[in-house]
């Protein structure tokens, strides 16, 4: 079985790559427009696994993804714009990878009958106060980012309906672990902290935020992609709800810092003050429960970054 695997330089795309090359028989061909956020080091260690082969390109570009999901079984979409802040700044090329992206894969596989797996986001439900989102909370959608997101699973969800197409979705929650993009708060910190520098936390740091490490979210999106219903939603998260301000505290006492390196910043436009997932359709139905302790696992993405100086210099 082969997969076509799109965006798959960068974070948790790559991390997806390299738990399917090692724990299944899945050939995995990888298209890739290598913008800012992806890193071709981030597999340099399958780049010449005889089941990997990459491909430069836009997944906009109708007449190259129809060859290659015309090679593939599968498509697990990652290829994604998901910077907040550059959202704000300028949104068209969110609209333009995150809508128009999925548009193509799904114009394709409704006449090459593939099966889909959409990656998206818990930021689609805006901030949740109390509780926990269920896959039937509304959208709420609070930044341009999350907005095309939330478009996007509009889109496939009448694709579903309308065409009958294949295709699941899955929304996880923040993602933490090894080849993050450095612009990303965990590596941010680490990165601000090795040059001295200070930490930049938005407002009082008091948003909340749900974390998971993205080899537990990579086993939950093989599992929908192999089990997942179509049509179906599933949520994903680790039940690990930390604020900014004690998720950089955590950091820098790892990396022996004080506190006082930390410097509060005006709150960015639209800010989400909790995000929080409720999983137990995924638990229920696949069988899906996340393995990884939030506090180890924090302690040996820090590690990585430390011992990685190569991949910080190619990123």
């Amino acid at each position: 079985m082969k997969l076509l695997v799109t965006g798959g330089l960068g974070f948790i795309g790559s991390n997806f790559i390299l738990d399917a090359l090692k724990n299944t028989n899945y050939e995995i061909l990888n298209v890739d427009a290598e913008f800012y956020g992806s890193n071709h080091y981030n597999l340099i260690e399958v780049e010449n696994s005889p089941k990997y082969s990459f491909v430069k390109g836009d997944i906009t570009d109708k007449k190259l993804i129809e060859n290659l999901i015309s090679e593939c079984d599968c498509v697990v979409n990652f290829a994604a714009e998901s910077h907040v802040d550059r959202s704000i700044l300028d949104p068209s090329p969110f609209l333009n990878s995150n809508i128009l992206g999925a548009f193509t894969i799904l114009d394709i596989i409704k006449n090459q009958k593939k099966r889909l797996v959409h990656v998206s986001t818990d930021e689609v439900y805006g901030t949740i106060l109390e509780g926990s989102a269920t896959e039937k909370t509304r959208f709420n959608p609070s930044s341009p980012y999350s907005a095309t997101k939330a478009s996007a699973e509009l889109l496939i969800n009448s694709y579903v309906k309308t065409y009958g197409v294949d295709a699941v979705i899955t929304r996880c929650t923040n993602n933490y672990g090894p080849r993050q993009f450095n612009e990303k708060l965990i590596p941010k910190t680490i990165g601000l902290c090795n040059e001295n520098k200070k930490i930049p936390v938005y407002g009082t740091g008091a948003s909340i935020r749900d974390w998971i490490h993205v080899e537990d979210h990579c086993k939950a999106i093989m599992l929908v992609l192999e089990k997942g219903k179509s049509g179906e939603s599933y949520n994903i998260s680790s039940s690990n709800e930390v604020s900014n301000l004690t998720l950089v505290t955590k950091i820098l006492e790892f990396l022996n810092k004080s506190n006082e390196n930390i410097q509060f910043v005006e709150n960015r436009a639209g800010e989400d003050t909790r995000y929080s997932l409720d999983s137990t359709k995924i638990y229920e139905e696949l069988g899906w429960k996340p393995k990884i302790n939030f506090d180890e696992g924090l302690e040996k993405t820090i590690q990585w970054y430390i011992s990685n100086k190569d991949w910080w210099r190619q990123g």
